[in-house]
């Protein structure tokens, strides 16, 4: 058994076991050469996240999806490396949006250098992406737009925020599979598509993709309050910190409006205030690990990890389809 990929996923199956991580390291030297300009700031800039290391869960999807055709088609890797440039060039633009300082553990890019050059080196990910997706086809062009006019979808209703009297829940959720599940999704999809397997399995994967997704976000989520040591690199309580509304939060909103408990409503209040004071924001993170509603976000990642998995019953028993339903309780881990 050997570990590989995002979260510690243990691949029982050597053939397997061989393919992903040769898949993996194909994607890395990908990355790279991806990401090379004949003016070196721009290699340095467009490298910074690249160098700084990262899950790579969206690769591994692609390369586990393709196991069921031919995992060593030659539009398996470059998929690959779309989908992860794709994701790269968003991270570039949610720090600024953000105003975050640290990212994978490093300086952000608008913190290295400025917003500009930030949302400039997203920019010029996103025609690298769009350059290694021209020779893929005229399908996967579509899919990818598809996709990432979805994921622009979803960060624009995060900004503009859930319409009156529409459920603040219904529309977090919506929000996230547009800005997470969408990507993760085309990387199931892109994975069994470029490997030749028959459309009923990219349905499936891309099925799959698409709630897995969701349960991988809703576990940052829980991840962002209840750990202290954030996988990401990012400081725990930094989306608390930017007044971000994840899905614990939402749902101690819910349950103060439905029970109207003063504690409740104090936490509410303090998490309305001022929490880039650090004694505030230590103390608003310290009862959100204590109230009900860091559990109830748990259980929807849970939830979102079993829709996920039974997604792929139809699919024949293999180490791929194993290793599949691992990622399942590997995010759910993550969220505890």
């Amino acid at each position: 058994m050997t570990v590989v990929g995002p979260f510690g996923l243990s691949v029982r199956d050597q053939a397997l076991e061989a393919d992903v991580q040769a898949g993996l390291a194909a994607v890395e030297e990908g990355l790279l050469e991806a990401t090379k300009s004949d003016v070196p700031f721009i290699t340095e800039a467009a490298q910074h996240l690249v160098r700084a290391g990262g899950k790579r869960f969206r690769p591994l999807l692609v390369t586990l999806a393709a196991q069921f055709g031919d995992p060593h088609a030659p539009g398996v890797v470059p998929s690959a490396v779309v989908v992860e440039l794709t994701h790269l060039a968003t991270l570039y633009h949610d720090d600024v949006m953000d105003e975050a300082d640290v990212r994978r553990g490093v300086p952000s890019a608008n913190a290295n250098w400025d917003n500009s050059v930030a949302v400039l080196t997203g920019d010029f990910l996103f025609a690298r992406a769009s350059h290694i997706l021209a020779d893929l086809g005229p399908e996967a062009v579509r899919i990818q737009a598809e996709a990432f006019e979805r994921l622009v979808t979803g960060q624009i209703l995060e900004t503009a925020g859930p319409r009156d009297g529409r459920d603040p829940i219904d529309h977090y959720l919506d929000v996230i599979a547009g800005k997470t599940g969408s990507l993760i999704a085309v990387s199931g999809r892109f994975g069994a598509m470029m490997s030749g397997a028959d459309e009923s399995v990219v349905d499936i994967l891309t099925q799959y993709g698409e709630r897995l997704g969701t349960a991988f976000q809703l576990a940052d989520d829980v991840l962002d309050i209840a750990s202290d040591s954030h996988e990401s690199g990012k400081t725990p309580g930094t989306d608390l910190r930017e007044g971000i509304p994840t899905l614990p939060v939402l749902h101690l909103r819910a349950q103060a409006e439905a029970r109207g408990e003063a504690g409740d409503r104090e936490l509410c209040e303090l998490l309305d205030g001022d929490l880039t004071d650090d004694a505030r924001h230590a103390e608003a993170l310290r009862l959100l690990r204590a109230h009900p509603a860091l559990q109830q976000a748990r259980r929807d990642t849970i939830r979102y990890a079993e829709e996920a998995r039974a997604a792929l019953a139809p699919l024949k028993a293999c180490a791929a389809k194993a290793a599949l339903e691992a990622l399942c309780d590997a995010v759910v881990h993550r969220a505890g």
